[in-house]
């Protein structure tokens, strides 16, 4: 049988260790990898695979594998896949937020398993094999800082060999936002509170006490996560089982119920990516998606006073502002975080403002296009 060509779009961290993967796994082959940058300034990719052409990408490969973290670009890629009918497994949750219900029935776009939202929804799957019903979907983040100073961002970044607006995301907050959001649109979760509960813990048994009250306030399951510097690094569902089985799950070490916290403790990014494309070209079975019909969104929330003619370069991983989750139905004139990139500021803003799209100008796109459609909300 003839190796699988996967066509990788990004040169970056995860691109950059899957194509190591790829190279030590049986029925695989990178056929091409696309970059923006200049073909001669990229290392770490092997001879003739690297292009700048989206097209070269999609013609030359059975599977795209989208990880650039940029959703601007990520929907331009998705989409030419889409039309030549590859199936498309992302590592981007951004793109997901952002724009991809636009995809969602119009072929197969999925984000991987490997990061939080990927790995949830994997053990979801395990779960709901085994009989249980989830109640929670949890995030367990070790540290978080809303407003952190360059200076900070820059010493960490070059401490874990990734970039300032990518280790800023995480220290934010933006990035475990846009994640649970992912993960409750798909499995039509919904939020306890507008940025979520966040609970700050130490304890898990404690933690998920607080979220199951939010479950129970909310009256359907949630999507949420816990702050702590000692947890171990990693995802879990809360869920309820039949009374039948409550005194097999308490032998099983489960606890008396009714609530039972199932976690998954490792998260391996890249090195979990083949699994979902391996189910990709059998079944065609989406792990995870942004569903048609997502209820929440990713907003930006103005960490500084903002002023007419201030340039946004790109906000996810900025020192402007931050994501928060927010329900669409609440917040109907926000502009989804994911989208403001190279925006230009038409009106004051506050500190504490959620960003509005009568205060900000974006340039054209097919990502911001596909929005003012009204297809990807």
């Amino acid at each position: 049988m003839a190796e699988a060509r996967i066509g990788i779009s990004g040169t970056g961290f995860i691109a950059t260790h899957l194509v190591l993967a790829i190279a030590k796994a049986d029925g695989y082959t990178t056929s091409r990898s696309l970059t923006r940058r200049p073909v001669d300034q990229v290392g770490g990719f092997p001879e003739g695979v690297l292009t700048n052409s989206i097209d070269d990408l999609v013609s030359n490969c059975d599977v795209v594998v989208e990880c650039s973290g940029d959703p601007i670009w990520a929907t331009e890629v998705v989409a030419a896949a889409v039309d030549a009918s590859r199936p498309v497994v992302t590592m981007n949750t951004e793109f997901h937020i952002s724009t991809g219900s636009a995809f969602v029935g119009k072929g197969v776009v999925t984000e991987a398993e490997g990061d939080q939202p990927g790995c949830l929804a994997a053990l979801h799957e395990d779960a709901v094999a085994m009989g249980f019903h989830p109640v929670v979907y949890g995030n367990m983040k070790g540290f978080l800082n809303l407003d952190p100073t360059p200076e900070d961002m820059e010493f960490w970044a070059e401490r874990q060999g990734i970039s300032v607006p990518m280790v800023t995301s995480f220290t934010d907050g933006t990035k475990v936002q846009a994640e649970q959001i992912l993960v409750a649109n798909h499995f039509n979760a919904a939020i306890a509170q507008e940025g979520m509960l966040a609970v700050p813990v130490d304890d898990l048994d404690q933690g998920v006490e607080a979220l199951v009250a939010g479950y129970e306030a909310t009256g359907r399951p949630i999507s949420d996560y816990i702050v702590s510097g000692s947890l171990s690094h990693g995802v879990f569902l809360v869920a309820t089982h039949e009374e039948e089985q409550a005194a097999a799950l308490e032998y099983y070490k489960m606890g008396p119920g009714p609530y039972y916290t199932i976690i998954k403790n490792n998260i391996f990014v890249h090195l979990e990516i083949l699994k979902t494309v391996d189910r990709v070209p059998e079944s065609g079975r989406v792990l995870l998606d942004n569903s048609a019909t997502p209820e929440l969104s990713l907003g930006a929330i103005a960490k500084r006073d903002l002023a007419p003619g201030d340039r946004i370069d790109k906000a996810i991983g900025s020192f402007e502002m931050r994501g928060l989750a927010i329900r669409n139905e609440d917040r109907p004139d926000h502009v989804p975080m994911g989208l403001i990139q190279e925006g230009t500021i038409v009106e004051p803003i506050e500190a504490g403002e959620i960003i509005v799209s009568s205060k900000i100008e974006l340039p054209d796109s097919l990502a911001v296009s596909l929005w003012q459609q009204g297809v990807t909300t």
